[in-house]
């Protein structure tokens, strides 16, 4: 191939058993079940910096996969995402024993409050010099909604105007309370902080009302990188709007093109520049030392994949019971409009095949929606060059089927493989998650409307337009 864009790389984990590949934590050799011991994310952790990965990318859901037969049972059976912990918790430990390892953490504004939130974004930003990034979701998940009050989860639409104004207070505070100078440290005078560059930010609007002060001196960023997942249209206007990184799951080369194209288009109509924008589809990778290792190894997964968990991943995102429909019952578009979604995105996959419940099933069984690419290093560096020439995507992020095991074939063989093609970097940029990610500053800039929250000449907290 001849394509010379750098290709960007996350992986893809979740502070619980599986993630994306259901039934495989039986595999003896993957080690996903210890997820809740600090070795399976130190070890992680060394071995993503040692690949030069940009992140670690991770996931969260608040609820449990209970659509499928009515109930949470096989879910948990399964451990389909679930038991699920934390994510933020995990980010101190890794941090400490790598330098330049970005962490990418999903959390939910549906189930955070701001003021606390913004506490929280801080402290990990000031702890890992800056190496943070935040996945704005606004959950999806009827359950998790029951468990914090709400009757039902906010209409879909509605949930993205609570999540601008949400951001507009976090910009507040992260931007625009404290200004630059405003820690002194004077010992001689015993002054620490100077109050006249502090500011209340008075946010008053429809969903909030945060008078305060931000608890939190600046941080390096301030603000993390921001990542965004939305993939409906009111998602991807609000991924325009604020992102700085994007996360899709597209499972063929013509559906990715057509996603990044509109994002970058929405971008460029919100003012800004539709390559500031890092887009980063979701793949799997089963790499071997040949093409018939890596097929030997993808067929020896295959038989630990669980049909009954695959499912309850599947009705969950879907919001649609698959335990009704018999395993070989084939779906087309005559059904409901709801399952209509799901079909699309596997006929978008292979418009040539009929999708019975188990062929999806089967599909998702390894890495979820997202593609899989089996091969050598060579074979799968081709295809993932490829992906990036036709599509215009900026990298990826690659779930696991076994883990450790997947990320260490790619760090051992995909990498330099990659590298010796010259289109992965050999070494990290200097700085925060932004600048190794951009350059250029660790603050968020112009025309990013959370760079308009700054004080400007002390004249209070400027707005933006």
């Amino acid at each position: 191939m001849s394509s010379q864009r750098e290709i960007r790389l996350n992986a893809f984990d979740m502070n619980c058993v599986g993630h994306q590949s259901p039934g495989l934590w039986a595999h003896p050799r993957d080690r996903s079940w210890q997820y809740k011991d600090l070795d399976y994310w130190v070890d992680l952790a060394r071995l993503l910096e040692r690949g030069k990965f940009d992140g670690l990318f991770i996931a969260d859901v608040l609820g449990v996969y209970d659509v499928y037969n009515g109930n949470g049972d096989a879910a948990i059976r399964q451990a389909a995402q679930v038991p699920v912990n934390d994510p933020l918790a995990l980010v101190t430990p890794m941090a400490l024993v790598t330098e330049h390892l970005g962490f990418g953490l999903t959390a939910s504004l549906s189930f955070e409050r701001p003021y606390p939130f913004a506490r929280r974004l801080s402290t990990l930003d000031h702890l890992t010099k800056g190496r943070v990034g935040w996945n704005i979701v606004t959950s999806y998940l009827e359950s998790g909604a029951r468990n914090i009050g709400q009757q039902a989860q906010t209409a879909h639409d509605a949930r993205y105007d609570y999540a601008d104004e949400y951001l507009e207070v976090i910009y507040k505070l992260l931007e625009g309370s404290w200004e630059e100078g405003a820690i002194l440290r004077d010992r001689e005078r015993r002054i620490f902080s100077d109050p006249s560059k502090i500011h209340a930010i008075n946010h008053h609007g429809k969903f909030f009302d945060v008078p305060g002060y931000h608890l939190c001196e600046p941080s390096p960023q301030r603000t993390p990188v921001l990542y965004q997942a939305g993939a409906s249209s009111r998602g991807k206007q609000f991924a325009a709007s604020h992102a700085e990184c994007v996360f899709v799951v597209s499972p063929s080369k013509s559906a990715l093109k057509k996603t990044v194209a509109d994002i970058r288009c929405r971008a460029a109509e919100a003012g800004r520049d539709p390559h500031s924008i890092l887009i980063f589809n979701m793949q799997t990778a089963i790499v071997g030392e040949t093409d018939k290792a890596a097929q030997v190894k993808w067929q020896e997964y295959k038989n630990w994949t669980s049909y009954e968990g695959a499912l309850a991943l599947i009705s969950g995102w879907a919001g649609i019971d698959f335990g009704q429909y018999q395993p070989d019952e084939v779906f087309t578009y005559a059904k409901t409009n709801a399952i209509q979604s799901v079909v699309d995105t596997f006929s978008t996959a292979d418009p040539d095949k009929q999708w019975s419940v188990k062929a999806m099933a089967e599909w998702v069984g390894i890495g979820g929606f997202g593609p899989l690419i089996v091969g050598s290093a060579e074979t799968v560096a081709d295809e993932l060059q490829s992906w990036v020439e036709e599509t215009d995507v900026d990298g990826f992020n690659l779930a696991y089927a076994v883990t450790h095991e997947t990320f260490t074939d790619v760090v051992e063989l995909l990498i330099p493989e990659l590298q010796k093609r010259g289109v992965y970097k050999r070494e990290y940029r200097q700085g925060t998650l932004r600048e190794k990610l951009f350059g250029g500053s660790a603050r968020l800039q112009a025309p990013h409307p959370g760079a308009g929250y700054r004080i400007h000449e002390q004249s209070g907290i400027l707005m933006p337009v």
